[in-house]
This record gives C-alpha cells, structure tokens and sequence, in this order.
C-alpha cells in the first residue's frame, strides 16, 4: 500500500486555490482570486514562440536555459538597473519564478535551518520552506500592513539561514521603502543571512511611485538572490519562464538541481522572453497603463461602500479591503460572498494571522468585471 511522506502531509492547499475551484461551479462568477492577468502578451511576443516551433526549437536547451537568453537577461539589468551579472556563470531560466525560488531554497537551506517570512506573504514561501524540511518563521505585521522590520530584529535566531522579501508586494501593493531596506541590509551583513527578493512585481508600479533592489546596497550583491519571471511584467503566467540572478556559487547548484527535477525550461517559452526583454519597444508599458485604469475603477466602486477600508496599492495588480466592521472573518466573509453573489475573493487570513479582517481583489478582469463585482461585494455587505 503506497504511504505519503510526512513532508507532503505537511503541505496543504492555499485558500487562494480553493477559493478558485469553488467559483468553477457558479455560472455568473466575477473571480477576483488569481493574479492571472486576462491580457494576452504582446503580439511579437507569441509570435517568437510560434516561430520557435515552427523552426523545430522545441528540444532541449543547458540546465541554466540558452545562453542567447542569458545573454539578453544580462543586458536587460545592465539597461534597466546598472546591475552586471554574468550571463555564464550568475543567471539561471527557470521553470517560472516559482521554480527559482524552490531551487533556490533546496540549494541554500539544511533541516532545522530557519527561515524568516514577513507578513503579508504569499503563502508558498512557507509551504516550499516545510518541502525543504526547514522551519518558516512568520513575522506578522501591523494593521496597516506595514513591513515589519522591528519583528524580523526579534525573529533572527542561531537557526535563521535566510530572509524571504517580496517588493513589491502579493498581496499589500506596498513598495518597501529605502530606508526600510537599507536596515535589513545592516542586519543581513551583520547576522551573515541570505536575502530572497522576490521581485516580479518590480514594473507594476502605479502613481510615479519609485522601487530600487536590496542588491544595490554595499555588501548585499554576494548575498542577495533575485528572483523574476515574466509571468507579471509581461502577462506571461501559463508560458512557464522564470529566472535567478545570484553569485556564481549558488547558480551552478542549482543548475545541477535543475537537471535532476526538470532539466530545462520550454524552449518555446524561453524564446519568446528572449523576444520580450530584449525589444525596443517596452511591451509592459501598455499593461501598466490598462492596470492603471483597472485600479482607478476599483478604487472608484469601493469608495462607495461602507463598512470597508483600504489604503490605495502602490503597485502589482491586487487590493486588500480590510473588512473587519462587517464582522466577519475573512474565510466567512468569502465563503457567504461567493454563494449570495458569485464574486470570488482571497481570505486575508491566506497571508497571515495579522491579515485576519482582510480580503484580496485582483483586478485582472476588464472593467466591466471589475465595476460589476464591486458593486456585488457592496450589495453583499448592505445586505448583511
């Protein structure tokens, strides 16, 4: 009789995902729970892919992806960032930016090492910590949501190996700021840590809001591993293409890693990210306009309903309503919104204790959608 391990015992499945297959029942659903943009990427974009096929490109390429691909991440940071990192031995394609942070972690982290995550958080950062056999240590944030560097001071122990960052934020829409950053940069130097920054938010920014990486910081480019796909930046969720940027050391163990669990990225996938980061044309620009637009009718139809507040994200295409005076947890909260009036929502309490009281929106539908659940979710709450 075939036993399941007490690793994958351990992991359960996120309420994001439950939330998501429950909607597929109801025929009139508005499904605000996926950061899955309904926008098809640029039209020079699937064509490479098209044309990668079509030219029998569609074989194996290195553990670490094409090094044309490399290549044009390279340059992409050296354009867009002034960072330099040597597309041979610093720059792995990964199996979307999820597979880069797994990889990431099975190469740096042992059993019983510890590893730090601030609230809000996306909760496959802990669930791939546990995968590890290490311990996720959750810092849980204010009511505001604030980032919590005074609890991540506290929360460093003998045990803590790494610090998992994501700016901006799944599921806040908050930027963590200079200052903020350059504190955990002192204390990662001092405590010898790792930094996992997750950045796949980095373009969707809103309002002439500005982001600036942790890796710039003096002392932080030996110890910082970046994270990025073009899932977000490019609408490019299903083409499965994601990447780490870190110190020579780390990427060739995960490129041994990645030979044993998947060998390589889809090559198709690979050439149209060749494609869209290395185009004269900037194909997210138009993206973060439609976002903008999309937020701006969010933001309109909340400010109708009472009972509900927000502070107006500064980036990545999510909203976080707190709605503690309706006096419903969030799970309740979205379990009763789903059956009386088929809007599907994230519970806040998916992102941490501290996020009790919240939901998540995303608004990757068109803006009829987008105006037509709002309006639900305020009947819902009239209603109660």
């Amino acid at each position: 009789m075939i036993q399941i391990s007490n690793v994958a015992q351990s992991i359960e499945s996120s309420l994001t995902r439950k939330l998501f297959d429950m909607a597929k029942s109801y025929p009139n659903v508005i499904d605000f729970t996926l950061g899955d943009p309904d926008i098809f990427p640029e039209l020079n974009i699937r064509q490479a892919a098209c044309d990668a096929i079509m030219q029998g490109k569609t074989r194996y390429s290195q553990n670490a992806g094409l090094i044309d691909l490399r290549n044009t991440i390279s340059s992409y940071y050296e354009k867009t960032e002034s960072l330099k990192y040597c597309p041979q031995k610093e720059i792995i394609v990964t199996v979307g930016g999820m597979e880069g942070l797994f990889l990431t972690l099975l190469s740096t982290i042992n059993p019983k090492d510890e590893v730090i995550i601030p609230a809000p958080y996306w909760v496959n950062y802990k669930q791939m910590v546990q995968l590890c056999g290490a311990t996720p240590v959750i810092v849980e944030t204010d009511e505001n949501l604030n980032f919590p560097i005074e609890g991540i001071k506290k929360a460093i122990t003998s045990k803590t190996k790494a610090i998992i960052i994501n700016t901006p934020s799944n599921p806040s829409g908050r930027i963590i700021n200079q200052s903020e950053l350059k504190t955990l940069s002192d204390l990662v130097i001092e405590k010898d840590l790792t930094i996992i920054s997750d950045e796949v938010y980095k373009k969707l920014i809103y309002d002439g809001a500005t982001y600036k990486s942790i890796v710039h910081f003096d002392g932080m480019r030996e110890r910082t591993v970046l994270i990025n796909s073009l899932s977000k930046e490019f609408c490019m969720t299903g083409w499965r293409i994601g990447y780490v940027l870190a110190p020579e050391t780390l990427i060739s163990t995960m490129s041994k890693l990645q030979e044993n669990i998947v060998a390589c990225a889809p090559l198709p996938s690979q050439y149209a990210a060749m494609e869209a980061l290395k185009a004269p044309n900037i194909y997210s620009v138009n993206m973060i306009a439609e976002f903008t637009r999309r937020r701006a009718v969010l933001l309109d139809e909340l400010s109708k309903i009472e009972k509900i507040s927000y502070n107006k994200p500064d980036a990545t295409f999510y909203f976080m309503v707190n709605i503690k005076k309706t006096g419903l947890k969030s799970e309740d909260f979205a379990y009763r919104l789903l059956e009386k009036e088929q809007v599907a929502v994230v519970p806040g309490i998916t992102y941490g204790q501290s996020c009790e009281g919240y939901i998540r929106i995303a608004f990757t539908l068109s803006e009829d959608k987008i105006r037509e659940g709002a309006k639900r979710i305020g009947k819902f709450i009239n209603e109660l």
